[in-house]
């Protein structure tokens, strides 16, 4: 891995998922991790129902945009993170995949959103204790 690991979150309309991931990576790993996030069939806008999730936990994810899933975004990632995104995501010798098996929050509510968001929260921790040195 390189002195600044990167991480690539992959969902499929880079919504929901993926940005809250993302989010929570930029604010936790405090500028020590690359951090980027596509999907293979982006939306129009982030989840409005995940951006107000991510403000009661103090992250506004709110001026971000989905972003198409290339190759060169998977090749320039250490690690990369899929969220239901299936076979669309390239595959590149070297790198590490993880999948995170995490309900889509398109068309729920704040009630059905807060869970997903706490799950990748933990999530990220445990990537962050794996990726980043413990005297970083």
């Amino acid at each position: 891995m390189s002195e600044k690991p990167s991480v690539l979150f992959v969902c499929v309309h880079n919504a929901g998922r993926s940005q809250m991931a993302a989010g929570f990576l930029r604010h936790l790993g405090a500028g020590r991790v690359e951090v980027r996030s596509a999907g293979s069939i982006p939306g129009d806008q982030v989840n409005p129902v995940a951006v107000e999730a991510m403000k009661e936990v103090g992250i506004d994810i709110a001026d971000q945009t989905p972003k198409v899933l290339t190759p060169e975004a998977v090749q320039a990632s250490d690690v990369v993170i899929t969220m239901g995104c299936g076979d669309a995501c390239p595959i590149f010798p070297g790198k590490r995949y993880l999948d995170w098996a995490l309900d889509d929050p398109a068309g729920q509510g704040i009630d059905a959103v807060r869970p997903i968001r706490d799950e990748i929260e933990k999530r990220i921790q445990g990537l962050l204790a794996e990726i980043l040195p413990a005297d970083a």
